[in-house]
C-alpha cells in the first residue's frame, strides 16, 4: 500500500521529533498542532498516530493510573521494545535505559518471579536530576 506524505502527518511527526524525549496524549498533540495550524481534526491525529505506530516511528504507552494512552517518537531509538524506559514524574521526560542494569533487571524478574518483562510497556517512574 502506497503511503502518502500529508501536511497533517508532517506537522504531527515534526512536532513529535522536536520533542522526542517527551510523551504526549492525543489531546496534547491535537492542542499543540492546532495552536500553530488550525484545521487538523482529532480524528486525523488519531489516524496518523496509529499509522506511525504501525511503522515503528512511535511508541504507544498505556498509563497505569488512567485510561490515557501516550505516544512518543521512537524512530531514532532502534529496538525501543527491547530496552527499559524511565519517566520523570514531574516533567514527563522519557529516558531510554540501554544498559547492563536493564538486562540484569529483566533476568532477575524472570529467574525470581517467572515474569518476562515487556520492555515496550515498561516504564520506571521517578524524578530526573533537573526536577529534583
Amino acid at each position: 500500500m502506497k503511503e502518502y506524505k500529508t501536511r497533517s502527518r508532517t506537522l504531527i511527526l515534526d512536532y513529535l521529533k522536536e520533542n522526542a524525549d517527551r510523551r504526549f496524549t492525543v489531546g496534547d498533540i491535537y492542542k499543540q498542532i492546532n495552536e500553530s495550524d488550525s484545521g487538523i481534526n482529532r480524528a486525523t491525529v488519531y489516524r496518523n498516530l496509529d499509522r506511525l505506530c504501525q511503522q515503528g516511528k512511535l511508541l504507544r504507552y498505556k498509563d497505569t493510573d488512567s485510561d490515557a494512552c501516550y505516544y512518543q517518537y521512537s524512530d531514532e531509538h532502534d529496538n525501543c521494545d527491547s530496552h527499559l524506559h524511565a519517566k520523570c514524574s514531574e516533567c514527563g521526560k522519557i529516558f531510554h535505559i540501554e544498559s547492563e542494569f536493564a538486562r540484569e533487571f529483566e533476568g532477575h524478574m524472570q529467574s525470581e518471579y517467572g515474569i518476562d518483562v515487556d520492555c515496550s510497556k515498561t516504564i520506571i517512574v521517578g524524578k530526573c536530576d533537573e526536577c529534583k
